[in-house]
C-alpha cells in the first residue's frame, strides 16, 4: 500500500524547501517536490488507492489543500487539458455573444490527426458556439480560431506561457496552444491543477467545463449538429459510468501524453479536484477508473486528511488571464529570511505558497528535449486513436 514517500531529491530548486515557519507548514511544501506517493497517515483515514498513472493529485477545492500526491511536478506532455490554459488566457478577451466567420486562414496550420468540433469556413459563428467546440471536442479548428482572434498563434502561445508565468505555474512550457505532441512542450500534475482550480472560478469556464451537450452552432440552421463532451466520466459513455457530483473539466489524449485528465467533483458541499497523467495499465478507459477510484477516496479522507501541500484559491468569477494581474499573489520572500511564527496552513500558503510550484521548473526545462526521434514516430499512429479519447 501507498504511504509517505522517502526524499529522493526534488525535481527542480531545493532551496526553497527550508524555512523557519510551522514544521507542518514547511513539511507541506517539501512535500510536493518529492518523487513518489505523498500521503501523511493518521488515525482512520484510509490509504489513497494505487493508481498506474505517472503522476496525479488529488485536491480539496475549498482550502486548497493537497490531500495526497505522486510526482507532481514531473515534467509530461499534456495533451488536451493544455486547453485549460488556452481557455484561461483567451476566454476573459471576447464577449460570449460575439459573431466571427470563420475563415480559411483561422483554420490554417492544423495538424493531421488533431480532433475538430466541425467548424465551417464562411460559416458565422458566436464566440459561445467556438468554446463549446474547444471543450466538448478539444477541436484544434475552434482553437485556430479564437487563436487567430487573439492575434495569432504564436502571439497566444506567448500569452498562454505569460499567464502561466502568472499563476506560478513553472513546470510549464507552451509549444502548440492546442496541446498537439510538439517537443519540448510539457507541463505537470501541479500546474494542470492550477489551471483546473483557477478556471472553476471563472463562470464562464465552469459552465463550458461541465457542458455535455450542446448545437454547433447553437443557433440551429441547416448546419447544426449536436456536440457532446469526449470526457466520458462526465457524461458516461464507452463503458464508463458517469460519476455522481462531476463538474467537469478537461480531458485529453496523445499517443506520446496518453490519456490525462482534470476532473473536478461536488457532495455534499465539498468539491474535489483530481489530475491525473499518463496511466500505464494499459486499460482502455484507465484514466477515468483510476480518477474515479482517487476521488472516492478523497471524499472519504477529506475530512480528517492532513495536507501534503496547498495550491492557491481563486474567488468566484477571478480572471487570471495573461492580460490581468493576479492581484492575490504576495511579492516573493525568500523563505530564510521569512522569520515568521507558527501559522495555520492557509496562513502560510497566502505568504508562501507561491514558491511550491517553483521546484519543477529545472526539470521542465530538461525535459526539453524529450523523445523528439520517438515524437515523429508516434505521430502517424496518433490520427486513429485521437477520437476514442476525444483529444488532440
Amino acid at each position: 500500500m501507498p504511504g509517505p514517500a522517502a526524499a529522493d531529491g526534488p525535481y527542480g530548486i531545493d532551496d526553497l524547501r527550508a524555512g523557519t515557519h510551522s514544521a507542518q507548514a514547511a513539511d507541506s511544501e517539501g512535500r510536493l517536490d518529492r518523487r513518489g506517493v505523498q500521503f501523511l497517515p493518521r488515525p482512520d483515514v484510509p490509504e489513497p488507492p494505487e493508481v498506474s498513472a505517472l503522476s496525479w493529485m488529488v485536491t480539496d477545492m475549498a482550502n486548497g489543500k493537497v490531500l495526497a500526491a505522486k510526482d507532481v511536478h514531473r515534467p509530461l506532455p499534456p495533451a488536451s487539458t493544455l486547453k485549460t490554459l488556452f481557455a484561461l488566457t483567451v476566454l476573459p478577451k471576447f464577449s460570449q455573444g460575439e459573431v466571427h466567420t470563420v475563415s480559411l486562414e483561422d483554420l490554417a496550420g492544423i495538424e493531421a490527426g488533431s480532433s475538430l468540433a466541425g467548424l465551417k469556413e464562411d460559416l458565422p459563428y458566436q464566440v459561445a458556439d467556438l468554446w463549446h467546440g474547444v471543450f466538448l471536442s478539444s477541436g484544434s479548428d475552434a482553437v485556430h480560431t479564437l487563436a487567430s482572434m487573439n492575434g495569432g498563434w504564436r502571439k497566444t502561445i506567448d500569452d498562454m506561457q505569460e499567464t502561466a508565468r502568472r499563476l506560478g505555474a513553472r513546470d510549464t512550457r507552451v509549444e502548440s496552444a492546442d496541446g498537439f505532441d510538439t517537443p519540448g512542450q510539457v507541463s505537470s500534475a501541479y500546474d494542470l491543477s492550477l489551471f483546473g482550480q483557477a478556471g472553476l472560478a471563472d463562470p464562464d469556464f465552469a459552465h463550458f467545463a461541465s457542458t455535455k451537450r450542446a448545437e454547433l452552432p447553437q443557433d440551429g440552421g441547416p448546419d447544426a449538429f449536436t456536440l457532446q463532451n469526449t470526457n466520458r466520466l462526465l457524461v458516461g459513455s464507452h463503458g464508463v459510468r458517469p460519476y455522481d457530483g462531476l463538474i467537469g473539466v478537461k480531458n485529453g489524449y496523445t499517443s506520446h501524453a496518453g490519456n490525462t485528465l482534470i476532473a473536478a467533483a461536488r457532495r455534499d458541499g465539498r468539491t474535489l479536484l483530481v489530475t491525473l497523467m499518463n496511466p500505464q495499465s494499459g486499460g482502455r478507459n484507465a484514466v477515468y477508473e483510476e480518477t474515479r477510484d482517487l476521488l472516492d477516496w478523497g471524499f472519504a479522507a477529506a475530512p480528517r486528511a492532513a495536507a501534503v501541500g496547498v495550491l492557491p484559491t481563486f474567488a468566484p468569477g477571478e480572471r487570471t488571464g495573461a492580460s490581468q494581474p493576479v492581484a492575490h499573489r504576495p511579492r516573493p520572500v525568500p523563505l530564510h529570511k521569512a522569520g515568521v511564527a507558527a501559522q495555520t496552513d492557509g496562513e502560510w500558503f497566502t505568504r508562501y505558497g507561491w514558491f511550491l510550484s517553483a521546484a519543477g521548473a529545472v526539470g521542465a526545462i530538461a525535459a526539453a528535449g524529450l523523445g523528439t526521434a520517438l515524437w515523429r514516430r508516434r505521430r502517424t499512429a496518433r490520427a486513429s486513436r485521437s477520437g476514442e479519447s476525444g483529444s488532440v
